[in-house]
């Protein structure tokens, strides 16, 4: 937003390698919602998250 400190990109880049590094991990996820994600300048956060998990996985 305007007027607000500068986002570093690459803590939102090593938020999503962590979520696709625990979703390689964990098959049984089929589907992973994280709604709002927050950036600053000095880290990344998932507020809120939502997994479904696949039965017989």
């Amino acid at each position: 937003y305007r007027g607000q400190e500068a986002v570093d990109v690459s803590h939102l880049e090593e938020l999503l390698i962590k979520v696709s590094d625990f979703v390689e991990q964990n098959p049984e996820v089929k589907e992973l919602d994280l709604n709002p994600i927050f950036a600053y300048g000095d880290g990344a956060v998932a507020v809120d998250a939502r997994v479904i998990l696949e039965e017989g996985k």
